[in-house]
C-alpha cells in the first residue's frame, strides 16, 4: 500500500521567494494568526501591487497589510 502525500499550500513568504520578479523576492513577510504584513522597497507602484496580489490567494482569512515603500525619484 502506498502512502498518501500531503502537500501544503505555499506560505506568503514562499510565494514571494519563488517570484520571477527579483524585487519581490527581496520583500519581507510577517505572519500572525490575524494578519500578513509585507514590508520592503520596490521601484514602482506596479511591483507593490504585484506583491500584494501574489500573496492574496494564500493568506486565508488573514488581513493583508501592504507596507511596501516606493521611493520617490530624486531630481
Amino acid at each position: 500500500m502506498s502512502a498518501a502525500v500531503l502537500t501544503l499550500p505555499p506560505t506568503p513568504d514562499e510565494v514571494l521567494a519563488a517570484s520571477p520578479m527579483p524585487h519581490l523576492r527581496r520583500l519581507q513577510v510577517s505572519i500572525t494568526d490575524y494578519e500578513v504584513v509585507i514590508t520592503g522597497s520596490v521601484p514602482s507602484y506596479y511591483l507593490k501591487q504585484m506583491a500584494q496580489e501574489a500573496v492574496r490567494n494564500v493568506i486565508g482569512r488573514r488581513r493583508l497589510v501592504n507596507r511596501v515603500v516606493v521611493p520617490s525619484a530624486v531630481a
